[in-house]
């Protein structure tokens, strides 16, 4: 790859990059002239040339040639040259901060570039990289200070081909859009350990990291579980995705002073640390020490390299649980550190952007290997195709007697999954990030207590089929230092993950009967046991029956994270309407009801099922199906869900499949038109109104869908539907004094 000097008779000298329109051939040679001077024709060897397909428009004096290619790759490619020669000045300029960013965006935009080129992507990702390359093609071109580009689906507009009013438009919407604060990008914290320094360790560790925001006193994040051998370091080298960890997905509002990472580091060995060695044979989690970093220390620089955190003991264990609330509180007073060098090494690292503009710049930390630590429930936005199905449960505490004895006990939790025919579902329960699932939980020890208080968060990665029938069995043992350190059942507690109707267990705390048993009792006839109560609150589904008074109880928390099943009983009975048709007239009347965020969240499964009882149904639910379509329509303009705007948009142009909706769709919008002058539907008519843009769209797709089966039927008949209704706007516009209130809801 060269340039050609032109050291020819007529020669015309060309660089790398230029771009030319070729005249005439002959002998591997071209005659043609350079876009970047018409004026100066000359020749040039064929072999420096790569041709390219594209069409001339008005030939002749003033002809243009335009390539055939996408024009998002036309302007990328014009772009990039342009911003070349920009790109060295500022260099020599010396204002270096414009000059590495710009830097990263050519390299960004010249990897997006390679993507389409390819021409591997489906549809939806294609759509997903021309939105970021329009982007930061507006970003340059904003800093270097050149014209901003009227687009049109992330093309630039034709002059020739557009009118001065709709350029006015498309210009006016843009700067619009610009005033408007746009919602800051993705923020994800990279974290990686290193090791432990402490002196007499001996014992294996497990490090526990999470987000806590101390304004409401909760984690705001899974964990990010590690192990320690007795060094100090962690256990298994030779996988470094279990080093390290991504908390994703954090959006300004977690980027304050008030969040902390918190790190829990458990001991794995005998119950006292000053124990013999050969007194006890069986290992417990026990606690160890606890250390905090505030997130503003993180925003002031995005990385910190080899920190090291000073690691605090808990010199009472009852209050364990909540020994990082108290140093976030600045209790320091009551905790002391083991020895001068207590403290934890790690490096952190604050990246912004989305999560696959991340694994493109940081490939090789994908590549070595990290575990990913998600946000506590959903990222802004659910896009249609995304599975997820994680209850998220806390063990709080327990209260329990001491049962004969004189001191309190040593109580451990294992809790266990059990499906529907008793038996245990391996590889559910998920202590965190970087550790495989187990099949089984042992919680830590807290000496002689019989309040204890752990607090410990686990998921449950549950598949929706292992769902109903399933139950959660926690078992107590007393772990006894002597002998053999027996660990003694001495109790247990269970609740079902899903009632009878389909309703999921409720977020919140939940109050479980400890169920008294011995150590031969026999939990896995797990049908003798289901048939008694469980909770000392609200009762679930038909578990009504009396509660023997007890002291005992233990409490969880749970969380559902689902896009498969709902704790919302209207919304449950709308999804399995075809289960029960006749409570659908029901389901619709209270679709209004049901909290925005559970709409937005079954998005796609709402819209399904609106339009299948729409397909079903026309004649007899079609003014209320329309209805729920446009409250759903308006909900997205509410500045709290406008993120899911690109879901309804996907779920059109993918998954939407009615394609007789369109006929039901124009009868009803046209019937709200036609009554326009009636006061008493004034307030429902400008909620119609809001909603046409989207409305008109599921119209056209519904038609686009019924020629494709059809070959093109009832042309005819659309075509005089869509006059009507067109018709009807117009009439409305032409009154006065409805038409000029409503004229903004129309543009």
């Amino acid at each position: 790859i060269a340039g050609f000097r032109g050291t020819v008779p007529h020669g015309l000298s060309l660089e790398i990059g230029d771009t030319v329109q070729i005249l005439e051939k002959c002998d591997g040679w071209y005659r043609g002239f350079a876009l970047k001077n018409p004026n100066a024709k000359g020749i040039f060897p064929s072999n420096y040339i790569h041709l390219k397909n594209a069409c001339v428009k008005n030939k002749g004096q003033f002809e243009m040639v335009i390539p055939t290619e996408d024009s998002v790759i036309t302007e990328m490619t014009s772009t990039l040259r342009d911003w070349g020669a920009m790109w060295k000045q500022l260099y020599v300029r010396n204002e270096g901060d414009l000059f590495h960013r710009l830097w990263h965006i050519m390299n960004e935009i010249l990897d997006l570039r390679r993507q389409v080129l390819v021409g591997h992507l489906t549809h939806d990702r294609m759509k997903d990289v021309k939105r970021h390359i329009t982007a930061r093609l507006d970003w340059g071109n904003e800093q270097l200070g050149l014209d901003l580009v009227p687009r049109k689906e992330y093309a630039m507009v034709d002059p020739e081909e557009i009118s001065i009013t709709e350029l006015y438009r498309l210009m006016e919407h843009r700067h619009r859009k610009k005033d408007t604060p746009v919602p800051a990008s993705s923020h994800h914290l990279f974290v990686q350990m290193k090791s432990l320094m402490c002196s007499n360790l001996g014992e294996e560790l497990e490090v526990i990291f999470s987000l806590f925001d101390s304004k409401e006193n909760r984690p705001i994040s899974e964990r990010f579980f590690l192990r320690l051998n007795r060094n100090g370091l962690p256990k298994c080298p030779e996988k470094p995705e279990r080093h390290c960890s991504l908390f994703v997905d954090l959006g300004s509002s977690e980027l304050r002073k008030d969040i902390y990472i918190t790190v829990h580091i458990i001991r794995i060995g005998r119950m006292g640390a000053g124990e013999k060695k050969n007194a006890c044979n069986v290992q417990y989690r026990r606690p160890f020490g606890c250390a905090v970093l505030s997130i503003a220390d993180l925003l002031a620089g995005d990385s910190k390299d080899d920190l090291v955190l000073k690691v605090y003991m808990c010199n009472t264990e009852s209050d364990w649980y909540q020994i990082h609330e108290n140093i976030i509180k600045k209790l320091n007073a009551r905790y002391n550190l083991t020895g001068s060098n207590a403290g934890l090494a790690v490096s952190l690292q604050l990246l912004h952007g989305d999560i696959e503009q991340i694994r493109r710049e940081y490939t090789s930390m994908f590549t070595h290997g990290v575990s990913i630590t998600r946000k506590l429930g959903f990222s802004n936005i659910i896009m249609p195709g995304e599975m997820r199905n994680d209850l998220y449960i806390t063990v709080e505490r327990g209260e329990f007697e001491k049962g004969g004895k004189s001191v309190a006990r040593n109580v451990e939790v294992t809790m266990h999954v059990v499906d529907s025919s008793g038996q245990i579902l391996k590889d559910f329960i998920s202590f965190g990030s970087g550790e495989p699932p187990a099949s089984e939980y042992h919680s830590f020890v807290l000496y002689h207590n019989n309040g204890p208080r752990w607090a410990e968060l686990l998921k449950l990665p549950i598949p929706v089929d292992k769902f109903r029938g399933a139950h959660i069995r926690c078992e107590f043992r007393h772990c006894s230092t002597k002998e053999k350190g027996e660990k003694k059942l001495f109790g247990f507690s269970f609740v079902p993950l899903m009632q009878e109707n389909g309703r999921t267990l409720p977020d919140g705390t939940h109050e479980l009967i400890v169920h008294k048993c011995e150590e031969n009792t026999n939990l896995q006839d797990s049908g003798r046991y289901l048939k008694l109560p469980f909770s000392k609150g609200i009762f679930l589904g038909n578990n009504s029956q009396a509660v023997k008074t007890t002291k005992e109880s233990f409490w969880i928390t749970s969380f559902l994270c689902s896009t498969k099943l709902t704790q919302n009983g209207d919304m449950l009975d709308l999804l399995k309407w075809r289960t029960h048709p006749d409570k659908i007239a029901g389901c619709l009347s209270k679709l209004k009801e049901i909290d925005g965020s559970e709409i937005v969240k079954f998005l796609q499964d709402t819209l399904d099922t609106l339009f299948g009882i729409l397909d079903e149904n026309a004649q007899k639910y079609g003014s209320k199906v329309f209805d729920c379509l446009v409250h759903i329509i308006n909900l997205l303009q509410d500045s709290k869900f406008h993120h899911f705007k690109p879901v309804m948009d996907t779920y059109i142009e993918s998954h939407f499949a009615g394609a007789l909706a369109y006929r039901d769709l124009i009868k009803v919008l046209k019937w709200h038109i036609d009554r326009v002058t009636e006061v008493e539907l004034h307030e429902h008519i400008q909620e119609v109104l809001k909603a046409q843009e989207y409305i008109f769209k599921y119209i056209v797709q519904s038609r686009r869908l019924f020629s494709i089966a059809t070959g093109g039927q009832n042309e005819e008949e659309f075509r005089c539907c869509i006059q009507e209704l067109l018709m009807s706007v117009r009439f409305f516009l032409s009154q006065e004094s409805k038409g000029a209130s409503a004229l903004s809801q129309l543009q």
